[in-house]
């Protein structure tokens, strides 16, 4: 049996969970999530605290055991106190500014590039335009936003140039050497 699973999800104050069929909805402070769990896999509320079981010993229960139960604590950590990730711009002329629910990107290209905040999440733009932190309540969302930005021009080993996390460490190379 998977470790992760059997382990109950305990239920903060402020934060109330429903469960109406194999749909789990998660509402706190900060918002509200839903979450519908495969046939196969059982969720209850039990004494402040939430619990997955199996329905039966198949493959495919036993891979989504686990998981259930690490969505459904993402959920409520996400309601309750969410979550953040930061990124850092480095580099001359690199930078990053709001306009709307739209971030644009100066990185070195011919042209800025524009992306679309999705729904949900909130970009926030410090430090004349090099720190960059997005924010919310699913966790999965919040890490795929950070990633897209970062993937427009990942930190280079040779200057260090380009999007990193905060925190995230850049192997540096040396430069040719001269003979």
């Amino acid at each position: 049996m998977s470790r992760v699973g059997k382990q109950p999800v305990l239920i903060p104050g402020g934060v109330t969970v429903e469960v109406s069929g194999q749909t789990v909805t998660v509402k706190g402070a900060k918002g509200e999530c839903t979450y519908t769990a495969p046939g196969c896999i059982a969720v209850a509320v039990e004494d402040n605290s939430v619990v997955v079981s199996r329905a039966d010993e198949s493959k495919f229960s036993k891979a989504m055991f686990g998981t259930v139960r690490s969505l459904v604590n993402n959920m409520v950590v996400g309601v309750s106190q969410g979550y953040k990730k930061e990124l850092i711009i480095e580099g001359v002329g690199y930078k990053a500014v709001m306009k709307g629910q739209e971030i644009v990107l100066s990185l070195g290209y011919s042209h800025d590039i524009n992306y679309a905040i999705p729904e949900g999440i909130n970009v926030a733009v410090a430090g004349g335009g090099t720190s960059v932190s997005t924010e919310g309540i699913d966790k999965q969302l919040v890490g795929q936003v950070a990633a897209r930005i970062r993937d427009y021009s990942p930190a280079e080993p040779y200057k260090g140039k380009g999007v990193r996390y905060s925190g995230e460490q850049i192997r540096r190379k040396e430069g040719k050497a001269v003979a």
